[in-house]
């Protein structure tokens, strides 16, 4: 599998987000960790995760984190390089609903909890969820600066943020900004300049929900029959085309595609040994509307 970069660490070009095994709808814990394990086999080194990821209105806040920490300690492989990244900041309180919390005590505070059921001393990427309007980006930011400099994570990174956020996130931080996770996929484009942003400052960037529109129903599905064909010419999913498109766009792009089968995180993971064509990229864009230079 191709590898990227977050900060120091090295890892697969392809993660694993664990959102839909935490949420409604969510499979067994047998299962799930099934999942994991096979993303593992598999050479995936990035695991994604959030507090918030759990059922809403219950009382189960890092249900994914949990997840995750038992299905490390489960794998009979060794776990070394794998780097576990998380969020804070949003909540769920009942079904239906998000809520946000960006003030910095609570940041701090869930960071730790995260760490605890992580079951390690630091974690390895600590992501600030989403901006909260009734508290200023700046101070939330300041948390994740003071986080990292008490050890308590690794790594900074940021979710849901426009250009100009990342840009000052990574002024507070003092160049310190590790990753960027938005939303991207084929049915979701306009985080293009984002991308680009984070390309210059050689800062990472996660698509959330980077398979977005990969359907013959979806909002996009007069795009489908373009990522159908070049899937057949290939040999391989629609899926496993529109992530190896989101890999072309930049070297920083890691998508984190949700699963919670072990059959849909190894169908992903080829994604990182399919070389499209600079024709095949070109129909693709012009497909999503996307501006061909």
């Amino acid at each position: 599998m191709r590898q990227r970069t977050i900060g120091d660490f090295t890892i697969s070009a392809i993660g694993l987000g664990t959102m839909p095994m935490s949420v409604e709808g969510r499979p067994s814990p047998e299962q799930s960790i099934a999942t994991i394990h096979a993303a593992l086999d598999a050479g995936v080194t990035l695991l994604d995760t959030a507090d918030a990821y759990h059922l809403a209105g219950h009382n189960e806040a890092g249900h994914g984190e949990e997840l995750i920490a038992r299905a490390l300690r489960q794998y009979g492989g060794d776990t070394s390089s794998v780097l576990v990244a998380t969020k804070g900041g949003h909540l769920r309180p009942e079904r239906g609903t998000w809520a946000l919390d960006g003030h910095p005590d609570y940041l701090k505070e869930a960071a730790k909890a995260s760490a605890k059921r992580l079951g390690v001393d630091a974690i390895d990427l600590y992501q600030f969820h989403r901006p909260d309007p009734l508290v200023p980006f700046g101070d939330s930011v300041g948390a994740l600066a003071e986080l990292l400099d008490e050890g308590v994570i690794r790594m900074a990174g940021v979710s849901n943020t426009n250009s100009e956020q990342i840009r000052q996130a990574n002024a507070i931080l003092n160049g310190r900004l590790a990753s960027v996770q938005n939303q991207y996929s084929p049915q979701f484009v306009s985080s293009a300049d984002e991308i680009m942003v984070c390309e210059a400052m050689s800062i990472a960037f996660l698509p959330w929900r980077p398979l977005g529109g990969i359907s013959a129903t979806s909002a996009r599905g007069e795009a489908y029959d373009i990522f159908r064909e070049i899937a057949v010419s290939h040999d391989e999913s629609p899926q496993v085309i529109a992530l190896a498109w989101e890999l072309a766009k930049s070297k920083c792009v890691i998508p984190i595609p949700g699963a919670s089968r072990p059959e849909s995180i190894r169908d992903s993971v080829r994604a990182s040994v399919v070389d499209l064509t600079t024709e095949e990229l070109d129909r693709l864009d012009r497909a999503l509307g996307i501006k061909v230079s």
